[in-house]
């Protein structure tokens, strides 16, 4: 073909970074916590409405953070979806505990909350959700399971900047969430992420775990005269130059998102029709969720049909994507977890998603290529 190819995704560049970072290396003060990190973290309080922000170097480290703020050790076990980014489960493996999978919902690909409350023991220590796509799972029902048993709730919130359900801001529902800026999210910082506490009793633990177990925190509180080795921790904390870039991105927020969900609303109507007649599900939201764009996907009626129309894409120079092979089906998945039913969902769910290019600034025509190459292809011929 000729014509250029769309990639399926390209970071945003926002309007302040370049100054941002010419800032930070005039300034002398590269490392974290400086004025970039103080301005990103106060805006993602802002967007998230959680009172504690905490940058980090990723969203496996921030993760990683709730494993050791919730001590976990050989024999404790983490309930998680199957389906989800590995991640999730090896933050719980690094420190020998066990990760439970359990089967997701098969229309969006979150955690069933019915299947949780079978999967708890007494070794259980936390309930892990992913937000897929920015759709967050029953949490009302997931609350209410974890209050019954006294066992706190972690929300991956990788893909839900910004979204609510039932009007309440995404990673405000568990005692953790997390978040990710890696390149391929809405705002990034290149590689970054955050950890969102909403259970007071962990604030000043994580800010020591995060800065390698020092109390290096109080002490530029001037809250203490000298820091020192108090406790477990790494170097999680982002430099100072990774933060002057989130800031630029997160100071165009609305405008990325609003490029981004009038892509997902293009999608969603142009290929309504075609979708009815070639028996796909295209993505959609349900009442109780708000949108966030981060994705765009059909699940296509077979692996077959799948794999016919990724081809296609390639085909038209469009690069499509399917995305995470479930967890209890891994190498590391079976050696380092256990899954106490089957998860028959998870496997169709990845044996049928497409996911179409989805990025602030893709153009019109980019956007009316994809379209029209998705129309071109008949499941039928697939099949």
């Amino acid at each position: 073909m000729s014509e250029e190819k769309i990639v399926f995704s390209r970071p945003f560049r926002a309007e302040r970074e370049g100054e941002n970072l010419e800032a930070v290396l005039a300034s002398g003060h590269a490392h974290g916590d400086g004025r970039f990190t103080a301005s990103a973290t106060a805006k993602l309080e802002r967007i998230t409405q959680s009172k504690n922000v905490l940058l980090t170097t990723s969203c496996t480290h921030a993760l990683e953070m709730t494993s050791v703020l919730l001590d976990l050790k050989p024999g404790d076990e983490v309930i998680l979806p199957s389906y989800t980014f590995p991640s999730a489960a090896t933050a719980v493996s690094a420190y020998g505990a066990t990760s439970v999978f359990v089967d997701v919902q098969k229309d969006t690909g979150v955690i069933d909350p019915e299947l949780i409350e079978d999967a708890i023991t007494p070794r259980t220590k936390a309930i892990s959700v992913m937000h897929y796509g920015g759709v967050a799972p029953d949490m009302r029902r997931v609350l209410d399971i974890a209050h019954t048993h006294g066992i706190p709730v972690i929300e991956d919130n990788a893909h839900g900047l910004g979204g609510a359900w039932n009007g309440q801001q995404l990673g405000t529902f568990g005692a953790f969430a997390t978040q990710s800026f890696h390149s391929t999210k809405n705002v990034h910082s290149g590689e970054g992420g955050a950890l969102l506490i909403n259970d007071e009793r962990f604030v000043e633990r994580a800010e020591i775990i995060r800065e390698k177990g020092t109390n290096r925190s109080r002490f530029l509180r001037g809250q203490v005269d000298k820091y020192s080795w108090v406790d477990k921790g790494s170097s999680y904390l982002p430099s100072e130059l990774n933060a002057a870039v989130l800031d630029a991105q997160l100071e165009q927020f609305d405008q990325i998102q609003g490029l981004r969900v009038e892509i997902w609303e293009r999608y969603a109507s142009e290929l309504a029709q075609w979708a009815e007649l070639n028996g796909v599900a295209p993505m959609t939201l349900p009442p109780a969720s708000a949108q966030v764009a981060h994705l765009f996907y059909l699940l296509m009626p077979s692996f077959d049909a799948q794999q016919g129309l990724l081809q296609h894409l390639r085909d038209h120079d469009i690069i499509g994507t399917f995305h995470y092979i479930p967890l209890d089906s891994s190498v590391a998945g079976r050696k380092f977890g256990r899954t106490p039913r089957e998860c028959p969902n998870s496997l169709d769910f990845s044996q049928r998603i497409v996911r179409l290019p989805l990025w602030a600034g893709m153009s019109e025509a980019q956007v009316a290529r994809v379209i029209a190459a998705v129309r071109s292809f008949g499941v039928t011929r697939a099949a």
